[in-house]
């Protein structure tokens, strides 16, 4: 199953599904029809979404500004808005 992305003009729209206090960081597959991804970080005080939008403006190729989380600040499903990414994951289609 392919993630929920929605490209809107050079942005990109993606739903995500968090597992806090992973060995390390990495982006693993789905769950459901969003991309899963591992991060070190644990839901403590706003650390990991903060963690999640370093890891993601990593991936994708862009500043952390550019990565804007939309929905699930206090939930492992979240939707963020990727501002003209410069890479895409190979499990994102383009």
């Amino acid at each position: 199953m392919e993630p929920q992305v929605v490209w809107n003009g050079t942005d990109l729209i993606l739903d995500v599904h968090v597992q806090p206090r992973a060995a390390k960081n990495e982006v693993v597959g789905f769950h459901g029809s969003r991309l899963k991804i591992r991060i070190s970080s644990p839901p403590v005080d706003g650390k990991a979404n903060r963690h999640l939008i370093s890891f993601l403006a990593e991936v994708f190729g862009v500043a952390r500004r550019d990565v804007i989380l939309l929905a699930g600040e206090n939930s492992r499903d979240k939707r963020f808005k990727i501002l003209s990414p410069k890479h895409l994951p190979a499990l994102i289609p383009g």
